[in-house]
């Protein structure tokens, strides 16, 4: 729904983005089990560049807590191996010739508390993302009024929708982080 200047839709796509990243962010923190997505933010020193782990290798789940990256270039083997051990995932791959086998050591409770603190961390950045699209959507609203644009009942009218999305996609990233929260705590 577009209404001259501020288009509704675009302000909640851009919050969708904020709630996407986060998604992406809680991925890559490690819970007591194996997940292919783990390894997702690693990143390999490969033929002069650094690229994304899953362009070198790929990654398996073949128990709950192990996971298997066969590397495709036997030269990437030290590589892969160098980006696992210093990625402060807190992992010690064991090479088998291309393959790495990554162990998942259980999480003391402590490490728990502090993934969760991270997970927080991350959420409450999100938060401040929605916020700001919120801010950015007001402003154009205003701006818009005060050039003569639209009446003030059609400002009232937009900011109510924009200030429903804004609620909505923040009660969105409170579900996601709760989820996370309850999946690392979980023993």
């Amino acid at each position: 729904m577009s209404t001259g200047p501020i288009d509704i839709a675009d302000i909640k796509r851009r919050m969708t983005g904020a709630i996407s990243v986060l998604k992406t962010e809680l991925s890559g923190l490690r819970t007591g089990r194996a997940s292919a997505s783990l390894l997702e933010p690693i990143q390999v020193n490969a033929y002069g560049s650094n690229m994304p782990l899953n362009q070198v290798a790929s990654v398996n789940v073949p128990e709950p807590r192990l996971l298997s990256v066969q590397v495709w270039d036997r030269g990437m083997v030290a590589a892969v191996e160098k980006a696992i051990r210093d990625s402060n995932l807190g992992l010690n791959p064991q090479t088998e010739g291309q393959v790495l086998r990554v162990r998942i050591p259980e999480l003391t409770q402590d490490r728990r508390q502090e993934l969760v603190k991270v997970a927080h961390k991350y959420a409450e950045a999100a938060r401040v993302s929605v916020r700001h699209v919120r801010r950015d959507g007001l402003d154009t609203i205003k701006k818009a009024e005060k050039d003569g644009e639209m009446s003030s009942d059609d400002l009232d009218r937009l900011a109510d929708q924009v200030q429903k999305a804004t609620d909505q996609f923040i009660a969105e990233i409170d579900q996601v982080v709760a989820a996370k929260e309850k999946e690392i705590l979980a023993v």
